[in-house]
Parts: C-alpha cells; sequence; structure tokens
C-alpha cells in the first residue's frame, strides 16, 4: 500500500510516495481501496501549510472506491459498495485507507468512480455556495471568477439550473468555450472585470460574486457588485485575500462579504443528508456533469500540482491508484 506523504510544508516537490500499513478498521471506520482520487485547490493549502496540520501528514480530502472492511458498528456501507467521500482528515492521495465511515456514500451505478471523484467535494461546494450561501434564485446575475476551473463549471451548470443569469471569467482563451459549455451567458477575461460587468448589467453590477481566485481578484470582485450585493470569497488560487479594511464594504455600496468553509455547511448529519441528496438529484437530474481535462497516477503527484497551481488545467483532475 503506498501514500502521498508530506513531511514539511511548501512547493511541489514536499510531496512523496512512501509505503505504509493499513490495518483493520476500529469501530465506526471502514476500509477503502481508492479507485479514483480528486485534486482540490484545497490540497495545495494544506500542503504549503496556508492550513497548518501535524506532520507528517498524507494529502487530499476526495476519493471513491471500494469499501474493503468494516469497523463496528457501521450499518450503511458494507465490503464491496462503491463509495465516494470528502473528508475534513487529509490521507486520500493513497491506494488504501482508513476512514470515518459518517463521510462514506454509497453510488448509483449511474455515476461511475472517476465522475463521483471529480463531482463530489466540488458539487457539495457548489450547492453549499449556491443555495445556503448566496441563495440564488431566478432572475439574479452572478459572478463567477474562474469559470472553466473544476468548481467554476459545476457553479455555472447549477446556476443556470436555478434561472440565473451568469458572467463568468477565464485566464485563457481556450477556456471560454468550457465556460460557455457550461452555462455562462458572458464570458470575460480577468481584466476586463469590473467594466464589462458594469456594461452588461446597466450599470447596476451583479447581486453576488463566487470568487475562487482570491487576492488578484478580490476588489475587482467587490467593484463588480450592486449596492448591498454579496460577495463570497471561497478559494485562494491567486493566494489568500489577507488583511482587509472593514469599511471598503461601506465605501463600496454597503457590501456583504463571507469566507465560507464547506464542513460548516455539512457540520450536522442533517445538513450533511439535505446537501448531499441535492446534489444527486442534480446528477441524476443531468445538470451536473463531471469535466475530467486531466488525470495524472499517483506517483505523480507532484507534476499535478505544479499544472493546478499553474492554472494549466482545465476542468476537474483525478489521481489514479
Amino acid at each position: 500500500m503506498k501514500r502521498i506523504e508530506i513531511t514539511a510544508t511548501g512547493g511541489p516537490d514536499v510531496m512523496h510516495l512512501v509505503d505504509t500499513q493499513v490495518g483493520a478498521p476500529g469501530p465506526g471506520q471502514v476500509r477503502i481501496r481508492h479507485t479514483a482520487i480528486g485534486v482540490n485547490f484545497i490540497d495545495t493549502y494544506h500542503r504549503s501549510g496556508l492550513y497548518p496540520m501535524a506532520l507528517p501528514s498524507g494529502l487530499g480530502v476526495e476519493a471513491a472506491g471500494l469499501i474493503e472492511a468494516v469497523g463496528e458498528g457501521v450499518t450503511h456501507v458494507a465490503p464491496g459498495d462503491r463509495i465516494v467521500y470528502f473528508t475534513n482528515a487529509p490521507g486520500a492521495y493513497a491506494t488504501h485507507r482508513l476512514l470515518d465511515a459518517r463521510w462514506a456514500v454509497k453510488l448509483p451505478d449511474s455515476v461511475s468512480d472517476e465522475q463521483a471523484a471529480a463531482l463530489w467535494l466540488k458539487a457539495c461546494t457548489v450547492e453549499s455556495l449556491v443555495e445556503r450561501c448566496a441563495h440564488v434564485k431566478a432572475g439574479d446575475t452572478v459572478l463567477v471568477q474562474a469559470a472553466a476551473g473544476g468548481v467554476g463549471v459545476l457553479l455555472c451548470q447549477w446556476l443556470k439550473a436555478v434561472g440565473a443569469t451568469v458572467i463568468g471569467t477565464v485566464g485563457a482563451a481556450e477556456k471560454r468555450a468550457i465556460a460557455q459549455a457550461a452555462g455562462c451567458d458572458h464570458v470575460l477575461a480577468y481584466a476586463e472585470v469590473p467594466a464589462r460587468v458594469r456594461e452588461l448589467t446597466g450599470g447596476e453590477g451583479v447581486s453576488a460574486v463566487i470568487d475562487g481566485v482570491g487576492k488578484a481578484s478580490f476588489e475587482p470582485s467587490l467593484d463588480a457588485l450592486r449596492r448591498r450585493g454579496l460577495m463570497i470569497s471561497y478559494g485562494n488560487a491567486s493566494g489568500a485575500v489577507g488583511q482587509v479594511d472593514f469599511a471598503i464594504l461601506a465605501r463600496k455600496g454597503s457590501l456583504f462579504a463571507t469566507r465560507p468553509t464547506l464542513f460548516d455547511y455539512y457540520a450536522t448529519a442533517q445538513d450533511f443528508a439535505a446537501g448531499t441528496s441535492a446534489v444527486f438529484a442534480k446528477i441524476a437530474a443531468g445538470v451536473l456533469k463531471a469535466h475530467i481535462g486531466q488525470t495524472f497516477p499517483l506517483a505523480d503527484a507532484v507534476r499535478c500540482h505544479q499544472a493546478l497551481e499553474g492554472r494549466h488545467t482545465i476542468g476537474s483532475s483525478l489521481l489514479i491508484p
């Protein structure tokens, strides 16, 4: 059994593939053999030290695979079940792992392991952002920064299903078609925000910005909002926003701003059940479609992170054990 491990934080080269042992699951645990591992920007935050954690550590918070064994008290999944999970305990970059069983969700036959690993954490993130953070409704106009990324594509798909008008930004010309296919009504370059957003909205601005870019787009995103609009900064692709002059929200139109974390929206059993049910419903309805832009062998995790942080990826990335 193998896993990617870090003993120090830093760039992609701190990741190393090591041999490991995974024992029998304890009470409330399952042992999983991974078949597809989702790669997310939060993995780079753990690796770099932006989100501190105890070392040495594994990486990765999302994967699909097969249940090999279950511990005492586990009844909702059984050996042989295909499952997907996200968790707040890194360790998915591995051939096998032990996991708190409450995170494991059985997969329907209609969803492949690769689709599940590409969709699950991102789709649950999108559900929380659109439905329970922004409360987007039909007729709203929303700006999605990084609309051709893994989360961005799913955001556009969900927002269009709600009935919103979607303005998306991309960083390269070849990504425009991806954003348009996902449901963007208008696709802009980053540098066109906020001027073009104001033009497209008759000078009013958008009701909400959903921004995974972070530092580089923070002020342009604020300037794209209408009076009393909502700024949702959910990621740090260009670096953390850092300290903010709180009064800027007043100066730019009595704005609202939030920095949500997925796990606060899925913290209770009720929230988890409601959110995951909504995601499966959107998948079954054909609203959410995985766009797997690239796959890498588990042993090539360094190259995968280099591509992700260099903005050379399109859609979702997977590691294959």
